[in-house]
């Protein structure tokens, strides 16, 4: 169970972090919340095996269970962030990590039924190529095979946004060869994408995850292979689709060998419905902000991190009236 204190203030609480910006052992409590029972289950929408999703929402499981704020916890594997938007109107997720546009093109410009909870961490769109294809840009894509993310994942909305952005025309996959300026897609995820980049199926994939995402980097280990920069189509991008996408730095050695580059990101949120009682938000909360040690790989330490300055800029997604209620009192 999640015991309270006295709320520090925010300057308090932002000063007890540690460097990088993971919040260890901050002492908090928020107005509000109660004893009120717990629910029996809860299940976090995540994502593809070998990706960040579903190691995120694997570990986010195991600390809701481990502090109390359910009986049981599980995570969901999913195609990734359409597809757990959907699993949490039907109801049959309570939490979902899922990406801003995703959220933006299901209730776009207005409030809906789904809510954040916090923005759990960067978004990360890779172009992965082979290093010896002698691709180099994203204009060098046309006339190839491109691997797009399967059906129902945020890469899938993503990946025609900047191929569009790109001036690049679209076909589905066949035998036959795309005309000059189109590239061909064939819906593949992340492990079907990268089985078909390494036997050269495809010239590219496509996809958008944490840093590192741990199958890259093992399929890295195989077949040497390079990061396309993206971050040239941002103008266009929020010119066409609003200001959900940044400029955002993969790391120098995040893949080893390869080196830093720039691409797109977009906001990670945790979601959940309009509906889910006040006691569970805040006790959520309060896991993300007190145990924020415990949510991330460790693949990932000092590339992504939780903290409370991070957790409320949610694109635009509104909080939760229960989560804004809780992040006011952490920064009173």
């Amino acid at each position: 169970m999640i015991e309270g204190t006295v709320c520090p203030s925010r300057r308090t609480v932002l000063r007890a972090g540690l460097a990088g910006g993971v919040a260890l052992g901050v002492s908090l409590a928020f107005t509000g919340c109660t004893d009120a029972p717990r629910p029996d289950a809860v299940t976090v929408a995540g994502g593809e095996a070998g990706g960040f999703y579903l190691e995120f929402a694997t570990l986010l499981a195991a600390s809701l269970q481990r502090h109390g704020v359910a009986g049981t916890a599980k995570a969901m594997s999913t195609g990734g962030s359409l597809d757990n938007l959907a699993e949490l109107r039907a109801e049959r997720a309570t939490f979902a990590v899922a990406l801003a546009d995703a959220v933006d093109v299901t209730q776009p410009g207005q409030p809906g039924e789904l809510v954040a909870l916090g923005k759990v961490y960067e978004n990360y769109v890779h172009c992965v190529v082979r290093a010896s294809s002698g691709v180099r840009t994203i204009g060098d894509l046309a006339g190839r095979r491109i691997a797009v993310g399967q059906p129902g994942s945020g890469t899938s909305l993503t990946t025609p946004r900047l191929l569009a952005a790109a001036g690049l025309a679209t076909r589905s996959g066949g035998a036959e060869a795309p005309g000059a300026g189109t590239v061909v897609v064939l819906n593949l995820g992340l492990n079907d994408g990268l089985a078909a980049l390494r036997s050269g199926e495809v010239d590219a994939l496509f996809w958008s995850g944490g840093v590192p995402t741990a199958a890259i980097a093992a399929a890295q280990l195989e077949v040497p292979l390079a990061l396309l920069d993206l971050s040239a189509l941002l103008p266009e991008l929020r010119r066409r689709h609003g200001a959900v996408y940044d400029r955002v730095l993969v790391p120098s050695d995040s893949y080893p060998g390869i080196p830093a580059v720039w691409t797109v990101g977009a906001a990670n949120m945790l979601l959940c419905r309009t509906d889910l009682d006040a006691p569970t938000v805040e006790r959520t909360v309060q896991v993300l902000v007190r145990y924020a040690s415990e949510l991330i790989p460790q693949s990932s330490l000092g590339v992504q991190f939780l903290s409370p300055e991070t957790l409320i800029s949610t694109a635009g997604v509104p909080l939760h009236p229960a989560a804004a209620a809780a992040y006011r009192a952490l920064h009173g």
